[in-house]
């Protein structure tokens, strides 16, 4: 497929002070999704991330520590959050790799379990951009997702949030109704496609361990110092104007004994509002498309 619309003229500029109102149930503020991370990492292949830097600076295959860095999220991180979330009766969005649904079944499985609400993460973790058959990758990680849990995904994030001139019609073409890959606002905007309908639904490089934890590599403490912050901002500003705010983990990071406090603490700040709804990325959709038929 070749595209014909050009990135810019798909979400045309519009500023958050001068649009149709966006507004939330309850007269709430700000709207806040949780969005868990599941994803294959093939030990055969060049890790996604890396922790280690390769001895004297050659890349090695396999790379074992880095890919067991990862693989320890799986195995415990992951079960740190689902007793965190759980605890505080919050229903995550679960981003996952279409192939992670068999390489990780009890974690998936307790996420189902948990109600979180599935959304596509790719098929294998490498960039949109490397995948030789987007429609094919998309309709896969669909068809497994589907077959999991008994409906389709409604939401898309892609591996990286990378996408090429054609991901969001091939995604649109497929029924993906929502990404979260377009993260340039604080509210639902619309996106145009050569394919059907689809909302980009606010998501963050900010708020986000891969960017605080893996890229950044800040102290253990900054997932909560800097999203206390972003929810203060938004809560101040969300009282003319409705926000969202995503807040965006990975097993291996924010999983990790030293950092889970904090996103325990961030989560029980943000309760302690009122005015405040925590959603998953398909409740916050639904929520605009009521006022934008």
């Amino acid at each position: 497929m070749t595209s014909l619309t050009p990135i810019r003229d798909r979400i045309p500029y519009a500023s958050i002070i001068k649009r149709k109102p966006f507004i939330l149930p309850k007269k709430a503020r700000v709207a806040v999704w949780i969005i868990v991370n599941v994803e294959n990492w093939s030990p055969a292949l060049a890790m996604p991330r890396t922790v280690l830097s390769p001895p004297m600076g050659q890349p090695l295959s396999p790379d074992v520590p880095n890919w067991a860095w990862h693989e320890y999220g799986m195995r415990v991180g992951f079960w740190r959050f689902l007793e965190a979330l759980e605890s505080r009766k919050i229903k995550a969005t679960f981003a996952v790799n279409g192939s992670a649904l068999t390489v990780y079944p009890e974690a998936c499985e307790a996420a189902r379990e948990a109600g979180w609400d599935f959304m596509g993460h790719g098929f294998e973790q490498k960039p949109m951009h490397k995948v030789e058959d987007q429609a094919e990758a998309i309709a896969k990680t669909i068809a497994a997702i589907t077959e999991f849990t008994g409906k389709p995904p409604r939401g898309w994030e892609s591996p990286g949030i990378t996408e090429t001139e054609t991901t969001v019609d091939l995604l649109a073409a497929a029924g993906i109704e929502y990404v979260a890959d377009w993260v340039l606002d604080d509210q639902p905007v619309s996106i145009k496609t050569e394919t059907g309908k689809i909302v980009s639904v606010p998501y963050s490089v900010e708020i986000n361990d891969v960017v605080i934890s893996a890229v950044q590599q800040h102290r253990s403490d900054e997932i909560f110092q800097r999203g206390k912050d972003q929810f203060d901002r938004l809560y101040l500003e969300g009282e003319k104007i409705p926000r969202v705010m995503a807040i965006s983990i990975h097993p291996y990071l924010t999983g990790a004994p030293h950092r889970i406090k904090y996103l325990e603490a961030l989560l029980d700040y943000i309760q302690a509002h009122n005015e405040v709804l925590i959603c998953t990325g398909a409740e916050i959709l639904d929520i605009y498309l009521v006022q934008n038929n």
